[in-house]
């Protein structure tokens, strides 16, 4: 396989891993919002992992360069790395909103 084909490869894994992040967080703050707190927070703790995943596919090509592999520009790994750091952004809001509405239940 050629090198810009494991860059493909890996910005592939990691789009797939960060999309099921986000999809989670979003219908997480939406069991939220529907007072289902037990729910979001499984949904949080799925999108965790998931980002967990994704987070050693990225690792492990960092590595490879580290260790003096050529990794060659790919506009592809460029969006990967967007959408995980957008996902990351995601998880943590979500998972200040899950807090929110559950306060929010206590008070009503």
């Amino acid at each position: 396989m050629s090198a810009a084909e494991v860059v493909e490869q890996v910005s592939l894994q990691m789009i797939t891993q960060v999309c099921d992040v986000t999809a989670g967080c979003m219908r997480a703050m939406e069991e939220a919002k529907a007072g289902n707190i037990q729910e979001a927070r499984e949904l949080l703790k799925k999108a965790e992992k998931g980002y967990g995943k994704c987070h050693e596919i990225h690792s492990e090509l960092i590595s490879r360069m580290a260790s003096g592999e050529t990794i060659e520009f790919h506009l592809l790994l460029v969006h990967a790395e967007d959408q995980m750091m957008n996902a990351e952004v995601i998880k943590i809001m979500a998972e200040q909103i899950v807090d929110l509405n559950e306060r929010l239940a206590k008070l009503e």
